[in-house]
């Protein structure tokens, strides 16, 4: 059986500029003004809890991740191709 969900409201003033930004960039990403503005003050929110929580790890967890850092770097193919690969913008070599 699906939760009920409880909607507060949440009302801000805003100048009228902000407004017609806000509104622009929902229309861009075809959202509803309410949609977009709610998406980004999510993002904003999980952000900052984010950068002031903690992580917490068992002494095993812990363990295994300090041996994943002091074990020796390994290649990885698909990031070599791109750093590899020539730039649009130069020439192909001549010979």
């Amino acid at each position: 059986m699906p939760s009920k969900r409880r909607q507060m409201p949440l009302s801000m003033r805003l100048p009228e500029a902000d407004i017609a930004v806000i509104d622009r960039a929902a229309s861009l990403r075809g959202r509803s003004r309410t949609d977009f503005v709610r998406d980004a003050a999510l993002r904003a929110a999980e952000e900052i809890l984010m950068e002031h929580t903690l992580p917490r790890l068992s002494a095993e967890a812990f363990a295994e991740f300090l041996a994943i850092l002091d074990a020796p770097a390994q290649p990885v193919p698909e990031l070599l191709e791109v750093l590899n690969r020539r730039l649009p913008w130069e020439k192909p070599p001549q010979g």
